[in-house]
């Protein structure tokens, strides 16, 4: 199958690996079918709406940028995505790339859940937490100490 893409033009995809995302995700509610594309030379991805062209989110591995990053998942996502082992999950943060790229931020409070098995996904939102929808993902480097002559 052939889409259009916003980054990539046009792609041929295996139609096996769309990802459903029977709620959509929240602010694109009619969004319901996305696949993911990798960004060559980068560790980034674009979850990509199979509908609008326009539609389409830059994505990463949240735990290669943040290590101590970890959350339970509820017991209605496990059962609206029919998660059954942890190996099933995938999880991604979608980022705002900003210029310079040292201010992107990542939404750390609102992962996307994907079951690998069934291609069913889900953004969810982390209640109680002390993530936020903006975490900077490069930290800037640390100001030299300038000598005072």
């Amino acid at each position: 199958m052939k889409i259009q893409t916003k980054f990539h033009g046009e792609q041929e995809i295996n139609v096996e690996e769309i990802i459903k995302f029977n709620a959509g995700i929240p602010g694109f509610l009619d969004e319901k079918e996305f696949y993911i594309l990798p960004l060559e030379d980068t560790p980034l991805n674009v979850l990509q709406s199979i509908a609008t062209k326009e539609v389409a989110f830059i994505i990463t591995d949240p735990f290669s940028l943040f290590t101590d990053y970890e959350f339970d998942l509820s017991q209605e996502v496990k059962e609206s995505l029919k998660i059954q082992t942890e190996k099933d999950v995938a999880v991604f943060v979608i980022l705002t790339v900003k210029e310079p790229f040292n201010k992107t931020t990542a939404n750390l409070q609102a992962p996307i859940i994907i079951n690998q098995k069934n291609k069913q996904g889900k953004q969810y939102i982390i209640n109680n937490s002390n993530y936020t929808s903006r975490h900077i993902i490069v930290e800037p480097p640390a100001r030299q100490q300038q000598e005072v002559k």
